[in-house]
């Protein structure tokens, strides 16, 4: 009997991290949801194995790194973690304190630092680490906190992936555009319609689209893929004139 592989997902309660965990499960991945939430993480690995999938839903801080040693040790094999944990909010940048940065870079960054430091310690070759980074890592206006963040973790995804391409692990990042999300919903409906209108398809992506090229870089078909960063939004990190 062949030995399931083995995922596992930061911010899987809901959202992208969520659609992640579930596609990632219906590739056949034994998926481990992991989240600071720990009512709604294992209500959503709940609804997953209540769909036929192999999942199970853990408790953490991306920030406490035995609890993450933990996890990962509990499970006989470390094949795939994807980090979808993340922080955001606005603020315009003479409103922005140091505090706001530190916060910001704790999980965004460094949260996303320990787990993918510590899957690879465990990982065989043929391993995936897929970090999610953000079309904000381009530039943007009220976030500069939130843009710096995600600039780091498109390069902490290059110099990981330069160091484990001996072993034969594969570090990529996928970049979500303006998706709809919990989060994003919770703006006010007249907002989330003119956020949508700015995109170029006139529409928010959704975490299944996210997910999507997320599987596909946890895949043994993306094995000669790595260090990179697809941008996933509809064109819109494009730039130009449409003219």
């Amino acid at each position: 009997m062949t030995t399931p592989r083995t995922a596992f997902v930061t911010g899987a309660a809901q959202g992208i991290g969520f659609a992640i965990a579930e596609r990632m499960a219906a590739d056949g991945f034994r998926t481990i949801l992991i989240d600071r939430n720990g009512e709604a993480v294992t209500k959503a690995a709940a609804d997953l194995t209540d769909k036929g999938f192999d999942c199970t839903g853990c408790a953490a801080d991306v920030m406490d790194r035995n609890a993450i040693t933990a996890i990962l040790d509990a499970e006989s094999s470390v094949d795939a973690v994807v980090t979808a944990a993340g922080l955001y909010w606005d603020r315009a940048l003479f409103d922005l304190t140091e505090d706001d940065f530190r916060k910001m870079m704790d999980v965004n960054l460094i949260g996303t630092f320990i787990l993918a430091q510590e899957a690879a310690r465990r990982m065989k070759e043929g391993g995936r680490i897929v970090t999610i980074s953000s079309r904000g890592a381009l530039g943007g206006t009220r976030f500069a906190h939130y843009v710096a963040s995600k600039a780091a973790v498109v390069g902490l995804t290059r110099a990981m992936a330069m160091e484990l391409r001996e072993k034969r692990i594969t570090v990529n990042s996928v970049a979500p555009g303006f998706t709809d999300t919990p989060m994003t919903r919770s703006a006010p409906s007249e907002m989330f319609a003119a956020w949508e209108a700015l995109e170029p398809n006139g529409r928010a992506a959704s975490p299944s689209e996210i997910a999507s090229s997320v599987a596909y870089l946890c895949s043994p078909d993306a094995g000669f893929i790595t260090g990179q960063t697809l941008f996933v939004d509809g064109g819109k990190s494009l730039g130009g004139l449409n003219i």
